[in-house]
């Protein structure tokens, strides 16, 4: 209240200014236009919370001084006289608009639309004269509500489906080529536009905690020369290893934001580790991120700005922001922590520090360059370059000092003009230090945004922790189908769409995400079963001879490519005496509700045209069955049998893989759950290996990471592993139904 008493005197305010100075002061992010609202106010220049909403706008809109005290008055709707006349005309306007309709549906019709044209029309009215002039208009032309008015309007009621269903399952749910959330919003229209409450490009200072300089207008002035207002994303991620599900997310995060945008994505590699970074890594990440779809606008490395970012360094150090330091060990704890007793050396006995840093002077971990700022979770003045004798992938032994990721991150944003610096959650905490690196510089500083990390359980994604499954002989490799890495999950059959179409169901979500597994595979199957041709194959074959059929018979069986849809082709398959159906579709001994072959029970074969019943079995020495006879007709002449099996005649010996789950519990690094450590909870049943399996011959041409849907088996996509002697199939899914049916 001390600029109410510098402007009013001792007098003060009265209520209405107290609770508008009261608003004001909790929601104003920038300090330093306290005072101007403050006068504002209390020379009942804004009277209202309409104007004070206009105001707070205004002011963030315009971060630079001084502001146009014209502008601002325009802005706001100061001196705004709206006089009962003119509401009353424009009321009358609107009423006439809507007359035909009102008549019709009289006080069932939404009053809302009445309210939010005149509001419209009348931006600066008092809301309360404007409802009341609305109400007194609709009493005079319908008059007062009879019992039909008072009766509740009834809702139209949704169509049902065939077989009396209104809702569809969950992984029901019809998915289109750009994927569909939880809301039914495609990845691109939950990335589109204003959806996601993002500034506009040339508009970060909109942006709460945004830091405006003197300099921050010309600035990004000149960004929007570059840029054209387009707009700008990187994907940055470390070439130290494979990417997993979560980089799936960041993928579609960072270059769907801007393709739905019409902007541009860099593929920016955070290359400033030489001890870690390999070439496969490089390769794996680019390959990743296109077999998704997306095609970088460019491909960077931060190792290409390794000479800028040095000399930035040293016009940090120059400001005085930044500082050699001996103490052993790159994090200094919190802010009751000491602070570095070399955090006040003179710049000059620094730079000269730095120059024999960068000559080799120094032994590692004897000397590095911080940053003077403290970030948001306390760590205090950051590590910007340590010393590494490694020589680099791609600079060789050029550098022997490499900047770290708190010091490189946000200069690269800067050198490549992003106006959208999209990370997760976690990176929270260097916002700040974000904002006040690129400002120290004098530097376009761009907008980092965060967005919740997407976590599955059931798996672990940690590379460290991948590594030890490999080098224990627990996977066989990043790319082993049970992980999820990406690269397993295509050697594993699952179509970058579905991935796609999972992180739009999912949601562009702030909050971190922790999601069952269930809910991909139920976008794998969705994906698959439009686009998976069907095949038959057995995996626990069962030999039968047909008896009725001449010794040499033979005949070409057509089988659909997609029963539920014909015009996408067929193939066909040879029927001879011999077939294999699979073990579990046979019953010596009738079980209630067994609907397969029995000795009294016969059963049709798929696409064939037959039905087979049981005449002999055969087994082997310790009564094991190990072949059937059996008699065949012709299905339009039997009586429908109560089941159809798959089979196979004359068909390829494969290898199939069946995957389940890696480990035993959800959440297998938390050591309340699994004591022992993650290693300790491998689920021993998580792959079975069948050699002998029997597939039809329609297969016998497939590429690697060919997808099939084997006929009441599952998902199964062709292993890189296959040769021309031998196929090797990866289960992908299993079917949607329950394979434990009868």
């Amino acid at each position: 209240m001390l600029a109410a008493q510098r402007v009013r005197g001792a007098s003060g305010v009265d209520k209405a200014a107290g609770t508008l100075l009261y608003s004001m002061a909790s929601r104003l992010k920038d300090p330093k236009r306290l005072a101007f609202l403050s006068d504002s106010i209390v020379l009942c220049k804004i009277c209202t919370e309409l104007q004070l909403a206009a105001a707070l706008e205004f002011v963030k809109s315009h971060p630079e001084d001084p502001i146009d005290q014209k502008a601002f008055e325009r802005a706001c709707g100061v001196g705004v006289v709206v006089t009962p006349e003119q509401i009353e005309e424009a009321v009358e306007s609107i009423i006439k608009k809507h007359k035909d309709q009102l008549l019709k549906e009289r006080y069932h019709f939404n009053m809302g639309l009445l309210m939010g044209e005149a509001r419209s029309a009348l931006k600066w009215a008092d809301g309360k004269v404007v409802k009341n002039e609305v109400d007194l208009q609709v009493l005079h032309l319908l008059g007062p509500k009879t019992e039909a008015d008072l009766e509740k309007k009834l809702k139209p009621q949704k169509a049902k489906a065939a077989g009396g269903e209104v809702k569809k399952k969950e992984e029901d749910v019809a998915l289109t080529e750009e994927g569909v959330s939880g809301e039914g919003k495609s990845l691109m229209e939950q990335l589109r536009g204003e959806a996601l409450k993002f500034h506009k490009p040339g508009e970060n200072y909109k942006t709460e905690g945004y830091v405006v300089t003197p300099n921050t207008m010309d600035l990004l002035k000149k960004h929007m020369e570059i840029t054209g207002g387009q707009i700008r994303t990187r994907f940055p991620p470390e070439p130290n290893g494979i990417l997993h599900i979560g980089h799936a997310k960041a993928i579609n995060f960072n270059f769907g934001y801007a393709k739905a945008n019409n902007g541009i994505c860099f593929l920016r590699y955070d290359d400033t580790n030489p001890e870690k970074e390999e070439e496969k890594y490089f390769t794996a990440i680019r390959d990743m991120v296109e077999w998704l779809g997306y095609k970088p606008h460019a491909v960077t490395h931060a190792s290409d700005n390794f000479q800028q970012l040095y000399d930035l360094a040293v016009d940090l150090v120059r400001r005085g922001h930044a500082y050699v330091c001996h103490q052993k060990g790159e994090e200094l704890k919190g802010h009751n922590s000491p602070p570095s007793p070399w955090r006040d050396r003179p710049a000059e006995e620094s730079l000269v520090l730095f120059e024999r840093m960068k000559k080799g002077l120094f032994a590692e971990g004897e000397a590095t360059l911080r940053m003077k700022t403290v970030m948001e979770d306390g760590k205090l003045d950051p590590v910007a370059y340590r010393i590494k004798y490694t020589p680099h992938h791609r600079t060789g032994d050029q550098w022997c000092i490499y900047p770290t990721y708190d010091y490189t991150h946000c200069l690269c944003d800067s050198i490549e003009n992003i106006t959208h610096s999209l990370c997760t959650k976690e990176f929270q905490a260097r916002r700040s230090s974000y904002f006040w690196l690129c400002n120290a510089l004098d530097l376009y500083c761009p907008v980092q945004w965060e967005y919740g990390r997407l976590n599955l359980t059931y798996t672990v994604v940690s590379k460290r922790k991948i590594i030890k499954l490999v080098e224990s002989g627990v996977v066989r490799d990043w790319d082993d189908p049970r992980l999820f890495t990406l690269t397993a999950l295509r050697r594993r059959g699952f179509p970058a769409e579905a991935i796609i179409n999972f992180c739009a169901r999912v949601g562009v979500t702030v909050s971190q995400t922790t999601t069952e597994p269930h809910l991909l595979e139920a976008c794998v199957r969705d994906v698959l079963n439009d686009t998976a041709p069907r095949a038959m194959a057995v995996l626990e074959p069962l030999k039968v001879t047909v008896t009725n059929l001449p010794e040499h018979s033979q005949s070409a069986v057509r089988v659909p490519n997609f029963p539920a849809n014909e015009a996408k082709g067929s193939h066909t398959v040879p029927f001879a005496r011999t077939i294999f159906i699979e073990q579990s579709d046979f019953r010596e001994v009738m079980e209630k509700g067994y609907k397969r072959l029995t000795p009294e029970q016969p059963v049709g074969l798929r696409h064939a045209g037959y039905v087979i019943s049981f005449q002999k079995v055969i087994k082997d020495a310790r009564g094991k069955v190990v072949e059937l006879e059996v008699t065949c007709c012709g299905s339009e002449t039997a009586e429908k049998p109560k089941a159809f099996i798959h089979w196979v005649s004359q068909p390829l010996v494969c290898e199939v893989r069946l995957y389940e789950r890696l480990f035993l519990h959800k959440h297998p690094e938390d050591q309340s759950v699994v004591p022992n450590g993650f290693l300790s909870d491998i689920n021993p049943s998580s792959m079975h290996v069948i050699s002998d399996a029997l597939v039809d011959t329609s297969v016998r041409g497939a590429k690697v990471l060919d997808k099939f849907q084997f006929e009441r088996v599952g998902y199964f996509s062709l292993d890189p592993d296959s040769t021309a002697e031998k196929l090797v199939f990866n289960r992908t899914v299993t079917l949607k139904e329950d394979p434990g049916k009868m």
